[in-house]
């Protein structure tokens, strides 16, 4: 059960939920070292991927123990857990539900006992074609003779699922089995995994969500971004190539291949995901939300006083912005980073102030200055409206918002939890329409080839679903009726074998 406040996150408003990050990876295989502590610091590092549960799973060579529960990762461990949980081989999972309820069942790493002894798992991502796992599942323990997969067990993830494929191979080692079943695992996955005595990490063949190798002095690590490495000490190799199985023990580091190379990495993790100390495919996240702002500047100028950033998601973008323009850069709001989403409901009077809890106005600083505000996006348009009602409050003469990412219009199934379709306010309005609806003066955002510009990487190797509805793993019947039937839109399929939603037949359709 959460303790405290133990959902921390960059939301100001309770019903305007951003983009949720996917989750985040950690594991460690270093004879000698504390790894649980080692996974300790790294989780750390990776808590904006995930607020809802921690856990790890250590092995000493001959058993692995998973302790996990709900909240923050500084809320999960203390020292006397973390003095318990001894071995030299270790993974560490901070999540954020995309798919299956937040409860302590779908905490991870999950578990499961094989033929040649045990595996623990940790998952990043989201996965397209569970069905299809479900009934693979099924098939290869009816023809093992063994009792069939229990569908019905508490947790409810694809991880789940995805643990029990592994675990389906009586006679292949756990190495042999992710090679067999990883080419049929479809959408995003970046793992990391373990037996007994070693670590293991693979990485869908798109690439999809970011895994990193590092090397410690005794041993190896691999994260979700490189912040996590920087963190313990470990020097940064490489990344997991897309389509690659890396195995970890005491002959060394092995490398294969179980799927070509089809790079499409998620164009959101520069935008917001990542921790800007992170690189990701060779560019650094936060050079690239400068550059951003910079070229932010230079489509979309503006008369102003000063340049303020939406703490924390725009403060890169902003000071780009602030450099190009010309325009001073200054901090005009102030934001509590130790609250997060409270479990005491607020009384309405405080509920009145709604953005204020996490959000305050230096008015000095505001009072009788024309603003250019700066935030990474927009997803139903509520805090921004109170935020430019705030700031209006605290004597703004004029209220500019700019925003480095391209509207938001496609549902991510990939491991972003965005708002559905119809709560998109992108979908419905023209930027002069949502520029009414927030109350600003004047609104403009990034454009999506200017984006693109900005991370480096060539546009076919970037996944921009959420943003041009091109979706580079072909999605699951349920997903498609999800576009196609619940939010009546029409798709069809480009000759690359994308799936991609026709803008002219969602214009035709006049979406609401």
């Amino acid at each position: 059960m959460p303790r405290g406040d133990g959902l921390l996150n960059h939301n100001l408003l309770s019903e305007d939920i951003g983009p949720q990050d996917a989750c985040g990876v950690f594991g460690v295989w270093a004879p000698g070292e504390e790894v649980s502590k080692l996974t300790y610091f790294g989780l750390y590092a990776l808590q904006h991927r995930g607020q809802e549960s921690a856990g790890m799973a250590v092995s000493d060579g001959s058993r692995i123990v998973v302790f996990k529960d709900m909240g923050l990762v500084s809320q999960v461990f203390n020292e006397g857990v973390l003095e318990s949980l001894q071995g030299y081989l270790a993974i560490g999972h901070t999540r954020y539900s995309t798919t299956g309820a937040s409860i302590w069942e779908n905490a991870q790493p999950t578990f499961r006992t094989t033929a040649t002894g045990h595996l623990a798992l940790g998952h990043n991502g989201n996965l397209t074609n569970t069905h299809e796992l479900r009934k693979r599942i099924a098939e290869l323990h009816s023809g093992s003779g063994e009792l069939p997969f229990n569908t019905a067990v508490a947790a409810t993830t694809d991880t789940e699922i995805l643990t029990a494929l592994l675990a389906a191979h009586p006679d292949l080692s756990l190495e042999e089995a992710a090679i067999a079943e990883l080419p049929l695992v479809q959408g995003a996955f970046s793992l990391v995994f373990m037996d007994d005595t070693t670590l293991y990490a693979a990485r869908d063949p798109q690439g999809i969500r970011p895994l990193v190798l590092g090397r410690l002095e005794s041993g190896w690590v691999v994260a979700s971004e490189s912040a996590a490495l920087d963190i313990v000490g470990a020097s940064v190799i490489r990344e997991v190539e897309p389509g690659e199985l890396i195995a970890i023990d005491a002959q060394g580091l092995r490398a294969r291949r179980f799927a070509p190379a089809a790079p499409k990495g998620c164009l959101f993790e520069y935008v917001y995901l990542a921790r800007p100390d992170t690189t990701i495919a060779g560019r650094s996240v936060q050079a690239t939300r400068v550059d951003t702002g910079r070229r932010l500047a230079n489509s979309s100028p503006v008369e102003a006083d000063l340049v303020i950033p939406v703490p924390e998601s725009g403060r890169y973008a902003a000071i780009g912005y602030a450099q190009e323009s010309g325009i001073p850069f200054a901090e005009g709001l102030v934001k509590n980073s130790y609250v997060g989403r409270t479990f005491i409901q607020p009384s309405q009077t405080i509920r009145q102030l709604g953005i204020r809890l996490k959000l305050n106005p230096l008015k000095e600083v505001i009072a009788g200055q024309r603003l250019v505000v700066v935030d990474d996006s927009i997803v139903r348009g509520n805090t921004q409206r109170a935020l430019v009602r705030m700031l209006r409050e605290a004597g703004a003469l004029e209220v500019h918002v700019r925003i480095s990412s391209p509207p938001v219009k496609w549902p991510c199934f990939y491991g972003i939890d965005f708002a559905t379709r119809a709560e998109l306010i992108a979908n419905g309005l023209s930027v002069d329409d949502i520029c009414a609806s927030i109350g600003a003066d004047s609104l403009a955002y990034v454009g999506l080839d200017v984006l693109v510009e900005a991370t480096q990487i060539p546009k076919n190797d970037l996944c921009r679903a959420c943003f041009d509805g091109v979706y580079p793993v072909e999605l699951s019947e349920e997903h498609r009726v999800h576009l196609e039937v619940f939010e009546g839109i029409e798709r069809r399929v480009s000759k690359s074998e994308n799936l991609h939603v026709d803008p002219l037949a969602l214009d035709a359709l006049n979406l609401p």
